[in-house]
């Protein structure tokens, strides 16, 4: 995860935004082809035998065995976690700079793990070619299909060690990409019947019922997505992000900047100095959590502390990049529904 940056369609810059943008070349997937959408080839929860999955790419990736050495993007192994699939490597924001945890990590025990990136643009080929991965997993940001985190640099050589899965998490709402999770974890050998994978998808749609209800009860109250960096500050519009398209669908009234102030990046987030950051009235902000930008309580810029829903305590976590399962999934709502309740008109 980098520090965010402005460039125009930069792959580092539009990480910072919340729902980041991946833009380098797509790593081909080895295995047979589908060019039709969606759908997954996966036989059941079976542990042997033979095993194949189609992803949102519409690629096949198919092998002999169920893939037990599996590396994935560390959200991904986090989510397969959830449902019982421990994955040994990652690749991606696993451990902060005092070897804890990072938040996209999850549950899983980071010092079990072996970790061939722990920042963007950074993927050991050698320590993975040793590794000799069976598959790899990730997510993809673009309409492309571009691999998330796998380097531009290096993606062709990281291509040909092992057939890659991408589940996209462009364009579309939460529960599409929750389900697609849930799918691949089954194929690999989850059992989507576990009373706790159950329970965890119930809380889900009861968290969800209950955001709906609250902004429609409080449709005044104006939500702001924002991340932070030294010199910028993003705010995110509902386009293309899974969650925030997600909350928008159930009824909450996010603020969206305009289009043409979006183009330059995509058209995910808008730029601001630290000087205009109250250029868009808010009740409510949600703020990235990811390690690579300025949490709440750290900024300092005294305009940030004038702005009404930061002096009213109304600032909630975001997460730009949700790990793919129901457990983790649905506090994100939940504490949104709670804030939109819970607030004070101050904008």
């Amino acid at each position: 995860m980098s520090n965010a940056r402005t460039a125009r369609f930069s792959r580092r810059g539009l990480l910072a935004a919340g729902g980041a943008l991946g833009l380098g070349a797509l790593v081909t997937a080895c295995g047979s082809e589908d060019a039709k959408d969606g759908g997954s080839d996966a036989k059941g929860a079976a542990k042997s035998g033979p095993w194949s999955f189609k992803d949102d790419r519409g690629k096949t990736v198919s092998l002999d065995q169920v893939p037990t050495k599996i590396v994935a993007f560390t959200g991904v192994a986090a989510a397969l976690y959830d449902y019982g699939i421990e994955v040994e490597g990652v690749f991606g924001p696993t451990k902060t700079k005092d070897g804890k945890a990072d938040v996209q990590a999850g549950d899983m025990d980071v010092s079990k793990l072996t970790v061939f990136g722990n920042r963007f643009d950074q993927f050991n080929v050698e320590q993975y070619a040793a590794f000799q991965p069976e598959v790899l997993i990730t997510t993809t940001f673009d309409a492309a299909g571009t691999l998330w985190y796998v380097p531009e640099a290096s993606k062709d050589k990281i291509a040909k060690l092992a057939p890659s899965v991408a589940l996209s998490v462009f364009d579309r709402q939460m529960p599409k990409p929750l389900q697609r999770m849930a799918e691949l974890a089954q194929s690999l050998g989850a059992d989507l019947k576990d009373a706790k994978v159950v329970e965890a998808k119930k809380r889900f749609e009861a968290a969800s019922e209950r955001l709906r209800k609250a902004a429609k009860s409080r449709p005044e109250i104006k939500v702001l997505a924002g991340s932070a960096s030294d010199p910028i500050f993003y705010v995110s519009g509902s386009n293309f992000s899974i969650d925030l398209e997600y909350f928008k669908a159930l009824g909450v009234n996010l603020v969206e900047p305009p289009k043409k102030a979006m183009e330059a990046n995509g058209g995910w987030f808008e730029n601001l100095s630290w000087e205009n950051v109250d250029k868009y009235p808010a009740d409510v902000i949600m703020m990235d959590d990811r390690a690579s930008t300025i949490q709440p309580a750290d900024i300092t810029e005294a305009t940030w502390k004038k702005l009404p829903a930061v002096k009213a305590g109304q600032v909630v976590a975001r997460s730009p990049e949700p790990i793919l399962s129901y457990d983790k999934c649905t506090p994100l709502v939940e504490n949104l529904a709670k804030a939109i309740e819970s607030a004070k008109k101050v904008s």
